[in-house]
């Protein structure tokens, strides 16, 4: 199951899962994108998104105002639903309404094999190659990894440091999917916070500070997460001339 957060109370951009991408409501157009790939639900602490989400034929649930990071309210909305442990869940963000259908799949198909060789793996995300220039983006997360393509960290900061100030350099650009099974999901919600996730704002960094892995699939993608007034008139300008 994709299960998408959906919080309204944004501190950089507030309401933005509502804003007009398109035509239609940027949470819907969320859904929207992955609907095809598999069954889809909002998980919410609006009624007014519960509401929105009836108007256009989207399963949506109810869950806590009071959740710090939009995992914590996925793995709600995954216990509420009643799946089962091994059932796969897929956290795409609400403002991602430009996202591929292949870049879900490509997470999904990760958990899949995960499954199937049992490897000892918390969850899996991805990320593509990024220029220097977008690389000092605060709100483009970038990723580290190891030999085996797992993350050894996240920072909104230009990691690594290039001594030699190479301007042709590729980063790697963190995209915000997530892929779990519902055991694993809940297992990372029960960690405590880390020191690190509450100063990048970086929900994954818990994993990380707990030694667990995460498995980075590399992806081809012209998306990225909507997080202020900026980033939504620079996607428009980008889509919505497809």
């Amino acid at each position: 199951m994709i299960i998408i957060p959906a919080r309204l109370n944004s501190s950089r951009f507030t309401n933005k899962v509502l804003v007009d991408i398109l035509g239609l409501p940027m949470v819907i157009r969320t859904a929207r994108q992955v609907s095809a790939l598999d069954e889809v639900c909002i998980a919410t602490d609006s009624k007014e998104v519960i509401l929105l989400a009836k108007e256009y034929g989207i399963n949506a649930i109810m869950t806590s105002t009071k959740h710090k990071s939009g995992t914590d309210r996925i793995n709600e909305a995954a216990q509420n639903l009643k799946l089962k442990e091994d059932d796969i869940v897929i956290n795409v963000q609400g403002d991602e309404p430009f996202i591929e259908e292949e870049v879900v799949s490509a997470v999904i198909n990760r958990v899949k094999e995960i499954k199937k060789n049992k490897e000892d793996i918390m969850m899996v995300s991805c990320y593509k190659k990024i220029s220097s220039n977008l690389a000092d983006d605060p709100n483009h997360v970038k990723v580290l990894l190891n030999a085996h393509n797992n993350a050894t960290y996240f920072s909104r900061s230009k990691i690594p440091y290039h001594r030699d100030h190479y301007d042709d350099s590729l980063y790697n650009g963190h995209l915000g999917i997530y892929g779990f099974t519902v055991k694993s999901l809940n297992e990372f919600c029960n960690l405590k916070n880390a020191p690190t996730e509450h100063i990048e704002k970086l929900e994954q960094l818990r994993a990380i500070y707990h030694e667990k892995k995460i498995s980075m699939v590399e992806v081809e993608s012209r998306s990225f997460g909507i997080d202020t007034q900026e980033d939504l008139e620079n996607a428009l300008k980008l889509f919505g001339k497809n």
